[in-house]
């Protein structure tokens, strides 16, 4: 039987604004019942608040939108990140006043509120997962669509595996890719944009040497897609095991909640190539999409990716040194990763299906 996942598109269809993007996520969700998801409850609405540069993160404006439903319905929301980025949440325009609920973050502001979880996978032992996210009666998981340079895509999968845990166990999961570093002396330039865009200060680069600290590395590969020449290379047979580790950390933060309590919102906007968490904003790949939701996280992935197509690429959109190439999927041209595949595994795990019917909101 296939999932239901509801769209609002952003293209309107009519002059007016009841027919733009606000208006028919209201209507969107009030298909879905909230009073019975979320009446009396406490719900955690986790979301990417960004950092540094950026600005295409979720507008305040639809964020409000998503809290006032839930007040309506009898639930009482407030919304979570990591502690990082709660403390520079103000500077996007993501306060208390303008949301409507108040922002914590998923595990303190030490980072240190966890609740462990066994998950025996290769080098993943367990997986500490964030204790304001799990404390939670319902969840709604308000993701960003876009790029990711590790799993092709960022949406609903990457805001729970890497947002619902502390900082180890994001590094613990990206070392799942088994990744193994090589720096080309000759290609190297010394621009220092590998440094630059290293988010955990794991290079270092003195006398005319790159040095990167597998310590402190986490895989992200910020470092190989910032290098202009191609002299960082990353070997990434690991690929599906990082994947892997995400779905069984999804599916851990999952068994806290009753199917339910959990909802899933991904807003197709300001599609970038980039994660927000690289602290900057590069333009958008495709025109807007729109917003999708439902309650069947595999379903709303399947279709979130659906709806970015390799015909709506907007040419020149790419930054230095990112270009097309290859087949499949839009993403995989620019990353060389399936996005799907992240989604081949929570299906295994029986965390949804992959078979959707798409309803669009009018």
């Amino acid at each position: 039987m296939r999932a239901k996942v509801t769209f609002a598109s952003a293209r309107p269809r009519e002059l007016r604004g009841e027919a733009t993007l606000p208006a028919l996520l209201d209507r969107m969700l009030g298909r879905w019942d909230f009073d019975k998801r979320f009446k009396g409850k406490r719900v955690a609405i986790k979301m990417h608040l960004g950092g540094g540069y950026g600005y295409s993160t979720i507008h305040p404006l639809l964020v409000g939108r998503v809290v006032r439903a839930v007040r309506e319905a009898g639930g009482s929301p407030f919304v979570t990140d990591v502690a990082g980025a709660v403390a520079g949440a103000k500077c996007r325009g993501y306060t208390e006043e303008v949301l409507g609920a108040p922002i914590e973050s998923v595990a303190g502001t030490a980072d240190k509120y966890i609740r462990p979880a066994k998950v025996d996978y290769r080098s993943l032992d367990t997986v500490n997962l964030a204790g304001n996210v799990v404390d939670a009666d319902a969840l709604i998981v308000l993701s960003h669509g876009k790029g990711h340079g590790q799993s092709g895509f960022g949406g609903a999968i990457k805001n729970i595996a890497m947002g619902c845990v502390d900082s180890p166990t994001r590094s613990r999961i990206h070392r799942l890719m088994s990744a193994a570093f090589e720096w080309d002396e000759s290609k190297c330039k010394g621009c220092l944009l590998c440094k630059d865009n290293c988010p955990n200060d794991a290079i270092s680069y003195e006398d005319g040497k790159l040095s990167i600290s597998d310590h402190a590395c986490k895989y992200c590969m910020h470092c190989q897609l910032a290098c202009p020449t191609g002299a960082i290379a990353i070997d990434q047979q690991g690929y599906r095991w990082f994947q892997h580790g995400m779905a069984l950390t999804v599916r851990e933060t999952l068994r806290h909640f009753e199917p339910a309590a959990v909802f899933y919102i991904t807003a197709l906007l300001s599609i970038t190539p980039f994660c927000d968490c690289w602290g900057f904003t590069t333009p958008s790949i495709v025109p807007d999409v729109g917003i999708v939701a439902g309650d069947d996280i595999v379903a709303v992935e399947t279709a979130s990716c659906d709806l970015i197509r390799a015909e709506d690429f907007i040419e020149g959109s790419l930054p230095s040194p990112l270009r097309r190439s290859g087949s499949g999927h839009l993403l995989q041209q620019i990353h060389g990763k399936d996005p799907y595949i992240q989604i081949e595994e929570c299906e295994k795990l029986d965390l949804g299906n992959r078979e959707y019917q798409l309803a669009e909101v009018e």
